[in-house]
């Protein structure tokens, strides 16, 4: 048989670890390939939550993450023990999910190495380097240096090919489309988003939530946010919007798993702790998230797989960010953009509480991130690019 193909998957926070999950169960399917399954643990509790759920094992555990931990000694860090592990291994394609500090500086890393780089979930773009921060310039440097770009829709194709990159073949104008030429031409791929398979993995798991104490008789709307860009000021208008809108609506109540970020934590809880009908919870597992997603009727939010996810589920989206990288979402009526402006965001869900036809307009709209086919299609990718 054919020499196997040494796939190395990096990841470190818990969003790509939930993103790449099901990408290292598919390729540790087949035969045709070796993957070595390596976490930065830019992250550690929340990544090692994700990967008991999915029972993945690295092969290595950087173990990086220290207390107030900055972006300089991450990256460095990253960079070096990366090298170490390509050094030894020698693979023949580095895999790198999304926008994080792991994707960037282990992208960077595989680069210095000559290795081929896969950049999964690529092509996302606000197109405003300070917006997110760090993550815009991140995933703008991954897609730069990568071979494959797995671009989970149509929207994300158009932000590479606008940003210059785009197949070898579009650069020898022959007559053809890039889909006639060889495999080895073609940079750009298009797979749908591999979140949508974690959603469908886990949501068949039967999840008790009485955990959480949820009143059978309200309402539940979910609220997420833990953002660098939302800290101080932001966050402090989200959590008087909550206070408005429980204030103004009695059968709701509000479940927010507080980020561990003390960020984020001492603005909450000065706020919104010991308030009726707002429970303040501890971050959860992926699972049980999941099932609270599915159990919403209304999800607040400044995380980008949620933005993805609960569309799936039929759950309307308002996201607390001024712009967003996922504009599909946008387009096809899932999900709206109400920012950090408390008024904006009262108005907008009280109108969802009251107006059924706003509310279903927005349940039933279909989820344009895929199908739950994404890792297959990445994996078939990879055989024929390396096969060819």
């Amino acid at each position: 048989m054919d020499k196997k193909i040494k796939i190395a998957i990096v990841f470190g926070t818990r969003p790509e670890a939930i993103k790449m999950a099901p990408l290292v169960l598919e390729l540790q399917k087949r035969e045709e390939f070796k993957p070595i399954t390596i976490v930065t643990a830019q992250h550690r509790q929340m990544l090692d939550q994700v990967l008991e759920l999915f029972n993945i094992t690295p092969d290595y555990d950087l173990n990086l993450m220290k207390p107030n931990q900055n972006l300089w000694s991450l990256t460095s860090d990253i960079l070096m023990e990366t090298k170490k592990i390509f050094e030894e291994t020698k693979p023949d394609i580095v895999l790198v999910h999304g926008d994080t500090t792991t994707a960037f500086a282990t992208a960077l890393s595989a680069f210095y190495a000559r290795v081929k780089i896969g950049h999964v979930e690529a092509g996302l773009r606000t197109f405003n380097k300070d917006y997110p921060f760090p993550e815009e310039i991140n995933r703008v440097l991954a897609d730069s240096v990568s071979d494959l770009h797995f671009a989970p829709t149509e929207g994300s194709i158009q932000n590479l090919i606008n940003s210059g990159i785009k197949d070898e073949s579009l650069d020898n104008a022959s007559g053809g489309s890039a889909l006639d030429n060889s495999i080895k031409d073609k940079r750009i791929h298009k797979t749908g988003n591999t979140v949508i398979d974690a959603l469908l993995y886990t949501i068949k798991k039967n999840i008790d939530l009485s955990f959480i104490g949820l009143n059978p008789n309200l309402k539940t709307i979910l609220l997420t946010s833990h953002r660098r860009e939302n800290f101080g000021e932001p966050l402090e208008n989200i959590c008087d919007a909550i206070l408005d809108i429980v204030q103004k609506n009695k059968d709701i109540e509000v479940v927010y798993p507080v980020h561990l970020n003390p960020n984020v934590r001492d603005i909450v809880f000065r706020k919104l702790d010991k308030i009726e009908r707002v429970k303040l919870i501890e971050p959860l597992d992926y699972a049980p998230f999941c099932a609270l997603m599915k159990k919403a009727h209304i999800i607040l939010t400044d995380s980008g797989g949620v933005q993805e996810e609960a569309p799936s589920l039929g759950v309307p989206v308002l996201v607390l960010r001024d712009e967003t990288e996922r504009p599909e979402a946008l387009e096809c009526g899932c999900v709206k953009l109400v920012g950090t402006d408390k008024e904006r965001i009262v108005s907008t869900v009280n109108k969802l509480l009251s107006d059924k036809e706003f509310y279903n307009s927005m349940k039933q709209a279909v989820n344009p991130y895929g199908d739950g086919l994404a890792s297959k299609r990445i994996a078939d990718i990879i055989l024929k690019y390396f096969k060819s």
